[in-house]
């Protein structure tokens, strides 16, 4: 994945690449119209310079100038002495002449056929302009370092109400209702208008939560006065002497699955309900008196197979949680293990800590197995046993309790509940 820059770093890199041209654009245009300006000059110069010894030559037939360096007169077509570089010359200024290992500038005039050169030296001139421009390459140069600098922090701290406005985004938990973005102190009008927006949608979002969770409270409501007159008219004929066995079968099927919808029903409208809401209004349980309760229910499911439950030690521990729940939760633990083994001893204990800990002999799982459990249970397509390993695990984290699987060494598989956090003090 193209790693992203941040804002202040692509800011930073823009402004000094604005600077870089611009600082490339002025010292062109400065070079150009330093050559300009040197050509006009040494035009001027040497112009005047030129018409005042071709007036000393009309006036005095004998007039003869004589070289000294720096300001050189030449007839091209008639001295000996004339420099190489000179006699291809052409009638005008020629800047940045070289001979004599120094830099010349010439100017070539035609008088009456005959060509005249007047040459001065302007060696040191030009060592001394690049003498000059050191500074202002080091200057500009220094220049766009501040600017870069100056940019780079004014940016961060420009940016910085974004970052705590994007920190407080990111600790909002999905499932707290009332949650709002505070906008930071010296936040700008834009940021301003991004958490107002932001804390409209949450606003709508709690809105929609709660009618979700009405609805589904209703609804489960519903569902369960009609699943309980099933399960007891079904009750009621089990009851009976004359029932043959063919219906008794029947009967049986009807009211275990009538308890597990009822059980799925409790387990949706504790989901349905805020965490906090359910801490306050839960009765204490004494759980050390319910886990035989909920073996005791569960033996039957071991006829058939040779298998037995075993219950271990049982310390006073006191909850303050549905007994609804716990009997939901804890006795689809032992259901699974009673389907996933076919022969041996299910040990189901309690530690003073309030961890409820199920071991069974059955087929084990391997590491990749439990890690592919945990999958299913994260995304919710474990269905396979009773109200399934997904819901007890979304049930878990509503009620901030913990669930875990491990390997049961030497084989099968060890459950464990972790219900401390609804513990009684």
């Amino acid at each position: 994945m193209m790693r992203r820059l941040d804002l202040a770093r692509q800011i930073t890199l823009g402004v000094v690449a604005y600077g870089v041209l611009l600082s490339v654009a002025l010292f062109v245009q400065g070079l150009l119209v330093n050559e300009q300006a040197e050509r006009m000059v040494w035009e001027a110069m040497l112009d005047t310079s030129m018409t005042d010894l071709q007036e000393r030559r009309s006036h005095s037939g004998d007039f003869v100038w004589r070289n000294n360096g720096r300001l050189d007169f030449y007839r091209l077509d008639a001295d000996g002495d004339v420099p190489e570089r000179l006699r291809g010359l052409n009638p005008g200024l020629h800047d940045e002449v070289v001979f004599d290992d120094n830099e010349w500038v010439v100017l070539v005039r035609e008088d009456h056929g005959e060509r005249l050169a007047l040459a001065m030296d302007i060696d040191g001139f030009e060592a001394l302009e690049w003498r000059m421009l050191r500074p202002v390459v080091v200057s500009s140069f220094l220049f766009l370092l501040l600017l870069a600098v100056t940019v780079h922090f004014g940016v961060r701290l420009l940016v910085r109400p974004l970052r705590a406005l994007a920190a407080r985004i990111a600790a909002l938990s999905p499932d707290r209702r009332g949650q709002r973005v505070e906008v930071p102190k010296h936040a700008s009008v834009e940021l301003e208008v991004i958490a107002t927006a932001l804390n409209g949608y949450l606003e709508r979002n709690d809105e929609f939560v709660e009618r979700e969770r009405a609805f589904l409270d209703m609804a489960s409501h519903e569902l369960r006065t009609p699943v309980t007159v099933i399960r007891s008219a079904a009750q009621v004929g089990l009851a009976a002497a004359d029932v043959p066995p063919q219906a008794s079968l029947q009967l049986q099927r009807i009211a275990r699955t009538t308890r597990e919808v009822e059980e799925l029903i409790a387990m949706l409208l504790v989901l349905a309900k805020d965490p906090e809401h359910i801490r306050k209004g839960d009765e204490i349980v004494e759980l050390h008196a319910l886990l035989p309760e909920i073996i005791d229910a569960h033996r039957s499911l071991c006829e058939g197979k040779a298998l037995r439950l075993v219950t271990g030690s049982l310390p006073s521990c006191r909850f303050k949680a549905s007994e609804s729940v716990l009997r939901v939760a804890i006795g689809n633990l032992v259901r699974n293990a009673i389907e996933n083994s076919d022969r041996g001893e299910i040990h189901v204990g309690l530690d003073t800590h309030g961890m409820v800990e199920i071991r069974d002999p059955g087929h084990g799982m391997s590491p990749d197995e439990i890690a592919a459990l945990y999958r299913r249970m994260a995304k919710g397509g474990d269905h396979r046993a009773g109200i399934g390993m997904a819901l007890i695990a979304r049930l878990c984290e509503h009620l901030d309790w913990t669930l875990r699987v491990e390997l049961n060494s030497p084989h099968g598989t060890c459950v464990q509940l972790d219900l401390s956090s609804s513990r009684c003090s």
